[in-house]
């Protein structure tokens, strides 16, 4: 992706009505539905506004978690539901002005039902979107926080927290798990706005922590990547419960399979997982995974997460906050035909096309075939890309098109990519191109795949394809009429692998310079 476009790829999500009720039955949320609807004025709480513990085990009840649960999780999970329900507004925690003599100072607060309790009932589903996103601040703060038993023996005489203790840097851990997802978001909108295709946990630990121009990661790396993976291991076990991501947790066997393993520490991940950190590569790159040593069967004991599309909505909310560009397909569709076209020209294939289609279904196919075509002429940087997606919508039009298709046959610009459109729909009567079109249509078309993609390997046989086809090709392409001639040859002499045809692309570069 250029520079000039947008800083994410576009992600495809489903209604705001879909989204909703996902957000409802995410169980986190859920339970602090429960225990909104459950409290009341006789409910005790602290003075922080936590449950007391003589109400924790009532409140677990009212969850649902009975005897058969290890001791007190349900109580912690009642803990957790809670601090959500007071924290996104579904419950109101008011204390009084002045504790009256004798009475509890742990157990000042009064409930009452909170403003919020009525959007889950009767709010639209932006309401009730909003409200999950508050309680996904809540999960990723206490996602990014030390275990509880950690955190209170850390807490001075004074009450603040001793995070030099902890070896915990609030700060730095929010910004470690903001880059994760940010990267999950970005690997699941990479191929079209919403795969669902699961990341190992190592490769995405390494795509955070192995810097893109490392080659082989050090066992110093590696070391931090193992100790991420059980640092994420915990926080997406928490992000499971608030819908964001579905995760399949690390194996626990593994945490003394490889205690003994050289060079590793019991619970790092063993060997299968640092060769697939190893595999990873840099930030983002997941191409080479998984690495020819690794099973990938055992891979997946090591952690598989992907998020979900309530996880998709939510990160992209928090990206776009946070003044990211982070494209909906669908944006588009009712803005002009220049806006779609130059919007377009960066999404992938499967992204674009459904942009398209989303575009075309608010319009008459002759209407829009015109708009489209005037939409694609131009001399600007970006117009060579405009024709070629151009081509490709006008594709999705069908033949209902092609009378504004035919329009534009004598027309510099665009009779090239009429008389290809007229073809491939199997047109008998097109009347053959003039040989400067031919060439003009060339031109053009190498710009859109530099200007959209730079110099994959595609282009390169491409190149070389045109030259093979049209002798004498470089004598009469210096000499073609189209902004980019110079730009599109000297990048053929850098694409040509013959050295001879890369030496006469550069010499005719030349001459279109200066013809310029």
């Amino acid at each position: 992706m250029t520079a000039d476009g947008p800083t994410l790829p576009p992600v495809r999500l489903p209604s705001d009505a879909e989204l909703a009720r996902d957000a409802l039955a995410a169980p986190l949320l859920a339970r602090a539905v429960r225990l909104a609807r459950w409290a009341g004025p006789g409910t005790r709480v602290g003075v922080g506004g936590e449950l007391a513990d003589e109400q924790l085990p009532a409140a677990a009840e009212v969850l649902g978690f009975d005897d058969e649960r290890a001791e007190g999780e349900g109580e912690a999970y009642a803990s957790e539901a809670w601090r959500v329900a007071v924290d996104t507004g579904l419950v109101e925690v008011e204390e009084p002005a002045e504790a009256p003599d004798g009475a509890d100072e742990d157990h000042q607060g009064r409930v009452t039902p909170g403003e919020q309790l009525p959007v889950v009932s009767g709010g639209s589903p932006q309401d009730v979107l909003a409200l999950w996103s508050e309680a996904l601040d809540v999960a990723l703060a206490d996602a990014a926080t030390p275990v509880l038993d950690d955190l209170a023996d850390a807490i001075g005489e004074d009450g603040e927290i001793d995070f030099a203790s902890l070896d915990w840097d609030p700060e730095a851990e929010a910004e470690f798990l903001e880059g994760v997802l940010g990267n999950l978001y970005l690997l699941a909108t990479a191929d079209g706005g919403g795969a669902e295709v699961p990341v190992p946990l190592p490769v995405l630990a390494a795509s955070v922590i192995v810097p893109d121009d490392m080659g082989e990661p050090t066992d110093d790396v590696l070391e931090q990547v193992s100790e991420a993976m059980m640092r994420l291991d915990d926080q997406f076990r928490l992000l499971e419960s608030i819908g964001l991501v579905s995760y399949v947790p690390v194996d626990e066997t593994l945490m003394t399979e490889d205690e003994e393993e050289e060079g590793y520490t019991a619970g790092a991940g063993g060997p299968e997982a640092t060769d697939a950190a190893r595999g990873a590569g840099g930030a983002g790159d997941t191409g080479a995974f998984p690495p020819a040593a690794v099973d990938e069967d055992d891979i997946a004991r090591y952690g598989m997460v992907r998020l979900t599309p309530l996880g998709l909505y939510g990160i992209r909310a928090r990206l776009l906050e946070a003044g990211a560009d982070a494209p909906l397909v669908g944006d588009l569709a009712e803005k002009d035909a220049h806006a779609l076209l130059a919007g377009v020209a960066y999404f992938p294939e499967l992204s674009a096309r459904a942009e398209t289609e989303q575009w075309l279904a608010r319009r008459a196919p002759a209407e829009a075939a015109r708009d489209l075509l005037s939409a694609a002429r131009g001399t600007d940087p970006g117009a060579p890309l405009r024709r070629l997606h151009c081509q490709q919508a006008l594709s999705l039009v069908g033949p209902e098109a092609e009378t504004a298709v035919r329009e534009v046959l004598d027309d510099g610009e665009l009779g090239g990519l009429a008389r290809v459109w007229l073809a491939e729909l199997g047109a008998t009567d097109v009347p053959p191109p003039p040989e400067s079109m031919i060439f003009w249509l060339a031109i053009d078309t190498i710009a859109a795949q530099l200007h959209a993609e730079g110099e994959p390997e595609e282009l390169q046989e491409l190149v070389e394809g045109l030259v093979g086809q049209h002798s004498g090709f470089f004598d009469a392409a210096w000499r073609v009429g189209h902004p980019a001639t110079a730009e599109v040859l000297e990048a053929m002499g850098r694409l040509l692998r013959d050295r001879g045809a890369a030496k006469e692309a550069r010499k005719a570069a030349f001459k279109a310079r200066s013809r310029a």
